[in-house]
């Protein structure tokens, strides 16, 4: 090869892995490990430990300043909810229950308030889009599992409730919180993270507006569908008879939430920035001054 050619061929080599290098160093790998639980009809607590099921994420960031970025993840979690834990007795004589698996896609702006190479650790908050992948189930008196959806609890796709309209299992959300984040070593910090998803479906739980006939209900989609869909007879001393239609099952001026709580961790891939009060020497800041 001739020298000029082999000159040439290094510079773009020596250019490419420079540049790639560059924007590398604006770009971290996200992790996420905690719990996952909803609000709902189900679920009367705004915000609650209880019955929260376990949820992971992982995804990467991009570092647009030192405070502001764009982070992508994908998270997985489990939300269920039961009318035996409430404390209103309109609810525990329902005795509905729902489980459902949550794929959540998101891309959100998070601004750290403190620069964290400066305080060593920053509050922050984000906010963004997401589109996720829900699919209420629940389990019958036998133990068997049963999809919620086709069954069309409410009627939905029923040409006899033509206002009621088939929900969808992927659907748009709304994510925001906060949190604080903390710098281990240059590349690594951990924090603590509140994630809130705000919903446009009411059908996480598959409970929104109101009991319909039952007989509609059973010659349309089958005995199983009014057996899920009113649950009272199930419980000791409960009450058996089917609502008439046109009862409140749930509410429909209000949708869904979903939310994630849990621990972070950000691994930088690279970093060229220092602690502002002094290097970092296998994760431990030195000082400048001794006093």
């Amino acid at each position: 090869m001739p020298v000029k050619r082999l000159l040439l061929v290094s510079f773009l080599l020596y250019a490419t892995g420079a540049s790639s290098q560059g924007i590398l160093k604006n770009v971290s790998i996200e992790l996420f490990g905690g719990f996952a639980n909803y609000q709902g009809e189900l679920q009367e607590n705004a915000y609650t430990f209880s019955q929260s099921k376990p949820a992971a994420a992982a995804g990467i960031s991009y570092a647009l300043t030192d405070k502001l970025s764009l982070r992508g993840l994908i998270t997985y979690g489990n939300v269920q909810g039961s009318d035996s834990y409430s404390t209103n007795a309109f609810r525990r004589q329902r005795n509905l229950s729902f489980y459902s698996k949550i794929y959540d896609a998101s891309l959100t702006g998070v601004y750290e308030i403190f620069d964290i190479m400066e305080k060593r650790y920053t509050p922050y908050v984000f906010a963004g889009v997401s589109v996720f992948n829900m699919g209420p189930y629940a389990y019958d008196s036998l133990g068997n599992k049963i999809g919620l959806r086709l069954l069309h609890t409410e009627g939905q796709g029923l040409p006899e409730y033509p206002d009621r309209k088939m929900y969808n299992y992927k659907n748009i959300a709304i994510p925001f919180g906060g949190g604080i984040r903390f710098a281990v070593t240059r590349n690594i910090s951990l924090g603590w993270e509140f994630r809130f998803h705000k919903t446009f479906t009411d059908y996480l739980d598959d409970v929104s507006t109101s009991y319909v006939d039952p007989a509609v209900l059973l010659a349309a989609k089958g005995p199983k569908a009014v057996e899920m869909a009113y649950r009272g007879g199930e419980l000791k001393n409960g009450n058996p008879a089917y609502p008439a239609a046109g009862t409140q099952r749930g509410n429909p001026k209000t949708k869904d939430w979903f939310y994630f709580s849990g621990i972070t961790v950000s691994f930088r891939l690279f970093n060229d920035r220092d602690f502002s009060r002094g290097s970092m020497k296998n994760g431990i800041p030195c000082p400048k001054n001794v006093y």
